[in-house]
């Protein structure tokens, strides 16, 4: 009898708990400073823009090797000496958490591709130890990589005096199999990243 109350009571608990649902980011919803001014005020159906552009290993990258597939996105150069090492240490940590799935990627978009070349992301890919089936470094034009991170991740800051160029910031982004922002992450935060790894346990249920 005992043990069919705790059934019982199991079954309730699981029935009454409320399913965790992650929000769908909009321009609108985000710091101004990281969306782009032609976007800020746009309320729904935000989803990342498609896009060309080449690793590590100089293949071209877009929308189709991330189908289906929930992603982090971030931004970052390989000669950054202050947040961007401590961004690839945590996302060499995601990468390792969760290697043996399938359903994850990872994507860190260069924001000075005129020094990241395939050839300098080849080499840090390597000193990293980046999981290329897992993990695309990429590099491209300079206006698309900036786009990108204005108009589709709201993940970068512009500089008022200069309008070709920007900041990019901390921010770990985490897409659906949508194209859909569901999460922002500061990536130099360890409890951000434990955040991030709960995150997309609950993006998978939900897919």
């Amino acid at each position: 009898m005992l043990i069919l109350s705790i059934i019982i009571i199991s079954i309730i608990y699981q029935i009454l708990r409320p399913t965790i649902v992650l929000p769908i980011y909009q321009p609108a919803q985000v710091n101004s400073e990281m969306v782009d001014s032609t976007i800020q005020h746009v309320k729904k159906y935000h989803t990342i823009s498609d896009f060309s552009l080449l690793n590590q290993n100089g293949k071209t990258i877009t929308q189709d090797d991330y189908k289906d597939k929930i992603y982090v996105a971030d931004f970052f150069f390989t000669t950054c000496q202050t947040i961007c090492p401590i961004m690839t240490d945590h996302m060499l940590l995601i990468q390792e958490k969760l290697k043996d799935d399938g359903d994850i990627m990872l994507l860190s978009h260069s924001v000075t591709p005129e020094i990241d070349s395939v050839a300098q992301l080849k080499k840090y890919a390597v000193e990293k130890g980046v999981n290329d089936a897992m993990w695309n470094l990429v590099t491209g034009e300079k206006k698309e990589i900036y786009r990108l991170a204005r108009k589709s991740y709201l993940a970068a800051k512009e500089i008022p005096s200069f309008p070709d160029d920007l900041i990019h910031t901390e921010n770990f982004v985490l897409i659906d199999t949508k194209k859909r922002i569901r999460g922002f992450y500061d990536g130099t935060d360890p409890l951000a990243i434990e955040q991030l790894l709960e995150d997309i346990k609950i993006l998978k249920a939900e897919q």
